[in-house]
C-alpha cells in the first residue's frame, strides 16, 4: 500500500494505543497515545525489536500491529515480476503481542487494479462490478493462506497511482485512469474511464467482501488521489467505508503522532472525501516512510483501536 510512485515497498505501520498502562513493567518505553491508539508496521519486513511484548523499531512503545498484502491484482493476472509483499516474521510478532492483549494483531490489504487492467474490460458498468467483485473473491481466497491468522476486521483495498513501479504493477495508474492494450502490458490504449465504471468496481469489490464474510470494507488512499479516479461528484462519495490515509506523512521519525497530529508540529492526518480525523471511519494513519518518504526503516502508520468496528 503505499508504492506511490517509487520502486520498492510498501509498508504499512500501525499504531494502537496503550490499554491503561497493563505494559508499564513490561515495556517502559513510550507508547503511543490517547488511549486506544497503538504503534505497527506493514507490509515488507522490518526488525522487531526484542521479545513478547515486542518494540516499535526505532521510535518505541509496544508493537501494536502488522497490515500485509494479502494480494495483488497483477501477481493475480500473471503479469512478470509483480509481487506480494507479506512479512511472516512481522506477522508473526505481531500475533503474539495480541495474543498477550497487546494490539490488532495482523490485518491485510489487497492491491487493486482498476477497470482498465479488467482482461474483461468492455466500459459497462456490470463488467466493472463483476472485476472488482474478483478481485474481492481473490482476496478472501488469499487470506486463507497467511503464515498468519487475520485478526483485523477491515479489509482494506489499495486504491492508488502507483505511478513508474516495477515488481508491482505494469500500470502506472493501476488502470484506474486508463484503459491498457492487455492486462500486463503496460501500453495505455484510452486515456480515459469514467468515475462511474471505477465506482462501479469499486462497490463490487466492497459488496462481495461483506457479503461473503465478516469483514468491513476498507480503502487506503490520499485526498488528490481519490479525486483524480472518482472525481467530485456522486461516484467520489463515502458514506460507511472505513479510511487510511497517507497524506501529511514525513520521512522523519523525531516526531511521533500522538492523536492523529506529530507532536510539537502542526502536521496532522488529512482524511479524504470529507472525513475528518474525528470520524469513526478515520482509523488508520501512514505518517513516515510512505511514498518515497523514506526513514531507513519503513512505513510507520497510526492505527485508533477504539474505532476498530
Amino acid at each position: 500500500m503505499a508504492i506511490r510512485g517509487r520502486y520498492g515497498k510498501l509498508l504499512l505501520i500501525l499504531i494502537l494505543g496503550l490499554f491503561g498502562g497493563a505494559v508499564a513493567a513490561a515495556a517502559p518505553a513510550r507508547a503511543d497515545s490517547p488511549v486506544g491508539f497503538w504503534y505497527g508496521t506493514d507490509s515488507s519486513y522490518i526488525a522487531i525489536p526484542g521479545s513478547v511484548p515486542y518494540r516499535e523499531p526505532a521510535i518505541g512503545g509496544t508493537y501494536g500491529g502488522y497490515i500485509g498484502m494479502a494480494g495483488n491484482w497483477a501477481n493475480w493476472q500473471k503479469c512478470s515480476g509483480d509481487g506480494v509483499v507479506w512479512s511472516a516474521t512481522d506477522s508473526r510478532d505481531a500475533d503474539a503481542d495480541y495474543a498477550d492483549a497487546r494490539g490488532i494483531g495482523v490485518g491485510v490489504y489487497w492491491f487493486m487494479g482498476g477497470p482498465g487492467v479488467d482482461p474483461h474490460y468492455n466500459g459497462t458498468a456490470a463488467e466493472a462490478t463483476a472485476w472488482g467483485a474478483a478481485q474481492a473473491a481473490q482476496t478472501l481466497t488469499d487470506m486463507t493462506h497467511l503464515s498468519s491468522k487475520v485478526t483485523y476486521p477491515v479489509v482494506f483495498m489499495d486504491v492508488e497511482l502507483p505511478g513508474h513501479a516495477p515488481g508491482y504493477s505494469p500500470a502506472t495508474d493501476n488502470g484506474w485512469n486508463s484503459i491498457y492494450t492487455s492486462t500486463c502490458s503496460g501500453k495505455v490504449k484510452t486515456l480515459h474511464i469514467p468515475a462511474a465504471i471505477d465506482r462501479a468496481e469499486f462497490n463490487g469489490y466492497a459488496n462481495y467482501l461483506t457479503s461473503h464474510s465478516s469483514y468491513h470494507a476498507g480503502v487506503y488512499s490520499a485526498p488528490s488521489v481519490w479525486k483524480s479516479i472518482f472525481g467530485t461528484g456522486t461516484s467520489s462519495v463515502l458514506s460507511n467505508t472505513y479510511e487510511w490515509t497517507y497524506t501529511n506523512d514525513t520521512s522523519s521519525l523525531t516526531h511521533h503522532p500522538v492523536g492523529w497530529c506529530l507532536s510539537g508540529t502542526t502536521t496532522c492526518a488529512e482524511f479524504f472525501v470529507g472525513k475528518t480525523s474525528t470520524s469513526k471511519y478515520a482509523l488508520m494513519w501512514q505518517w513516515s516512510g510512505g511514498g518515497g518518504t523514506h526513514n531507513g526503516y519503513g512505513d510507520f502508520d497510526q492505527i485508533d483501536a477504539a474505532r476498530t468496528p
